[in-house]
């Protein structure tokens, strides 16, 4: 039986949509649409990339006045990792949008990479972790396609 609850997983998956249906439109729509959808899908990229930063501050603020647990990571790690995806993320969105898509698809990947070893603090259920970590795969990698398969589209194709 999975444990991850069927909203959650239907959730998640719909969260590919912008990804998918972005990336598309910057490569079929015609000029300015598809500039347009690039822009859009650096913003929709970029407050994904927050979110998943900021999931850290969520799951480590039930310790919230509760006695230290003495872990260096939920101590104080994952506040400061939970900030870092934002700050990226938020410098992408100044910069050219390709490179902005290519740093947020890399970041994406780097959150995940990261994610996998530290949401152990997170999870008391092996099996949950192990399940989330299965749609947390699928869709980091699903994203980061799209947002990478935009910046080609701009830099090589629509060149």
């Amino acid at each position: 039986m999975n444990p991850i609850p069927p909203l959650v997983t239907k959730l998640a998956y719909a969260g590919l949509i912008p990804f998918v249906g972005l990336a598309l439109m910057v490569q079929l729509a015609p000029t300015p649409l598809n500039y347009l959808s690039a822009e859009s899908l650096a913003g929709y990229g970029a407050v994904i990339t927050s979110f998943m930063g900021a999931l850290h501050w969520g799951a480590n603020l039930h310790t919230m006045g509760k006695a230290p647990m003495g872990d260096r990571w939920i101590d104080r790690n994952a506040w400061i990792w939970g900030v870092i995806p934002a700050l990226v993320a938020w410098l992408a969105l100044h910069i050219y949008i390709p490179v902005a898509l290519l740093i947020l698809a890399s970041t994406l990947i780097i959150q995940r990479n990261i994610d996998q070893n530290t949401y152990q603090y997170y999870f008391s259920d092996e099996v949950a972790r192990n399940s989330f970590m299965v749609i947390r795969n699928r869709l980091t990698y699903i994203a980061a396609a799209c947002l990478t398969w935009a910046a080609i589209v701009i830099l090589f194709i629509q060149a």
